[in-house]
């Protein structure tokens, strides 16, 4: 009898393990073992995480933060809800504002300068996701997530959320510039 079959005997953990269980078992912890130390080294050689920082910070000040920096920087409207968008200077910090349901500014960076990008939520959970490059995390009210951002091509790139927040979630779009001002 083996632990393929049922258990004779309300004892079950004394039963022998089958051969071809402990193989599967085997293939299974070297699989394991095999993921367990390729995230470190996806996350440091893949470029598939972004390693930022979080700070606690009221909707409200986060906002203030953001309005002042579309004060500042704003260079020109866009959509028929006049969007501003906005360009800084190079290596700045840099504001975005998730809420129902838009990204709120527009923003124009310069190609090959790093900048601190700023972003938070005044609402609810967000899903910041720029496409087609690899940023994708997660946007929560009251945090304000700060991570390096080098753009490396230019051109126009999409803003999207991708953690469901609300009817019009699927609306909730924007847009990225990137200059080469290089020419």
């Amino acid at each position: 009898m083996t632990a393929i079959h049922p258990p004779a005997q309300k004892v079950w953990w004394k039963q022998p393990v089958d051969r071809i269980e402990l193989v599967w078992i085997g293939i299974a912890l070297v699989w394991c073992l095999i993921m367990f130390f390729f995230m470190p080294f996806w996350h440091v050689y893949g470029e598939q995480n972004y390693s930022g920082e979080a700070y606690r910070v009221p909707p409200e000040r986060f906002t203030e933060k953001v309005n002042e920096f579309v004060e500042q920087y704003t260079v020109r409207h866009e959509t028929d809800r006049q969007i501003p968008v906005v360009r800084p200077p190079a290596g700045s910090d840099i504001y975005l504002l998730g809420r129902l349901w838009d990204w709120y500014p527009i923003l124009e960076l310069e190609k090959g300068e790093t900048y601190r990008l700023h972003v938070s939520s005044t609402d609810w959970q967000h899903g910041l996701s720029i496409q087609p490059i690899n940023i994708n995390f997660q946007v929560l009210p009251g945090y304000e997530m700060v991570l390096n951002i080098t753009p490396t091509e230019a051109g126009e790139y999409a803003v999207v959320c991708n953690e469901y927040c609300g009817i019009l979630h699927h609306a909730m779009l924007s847009k990225l510039y990137v200059v080469d001002n290089s020419n």
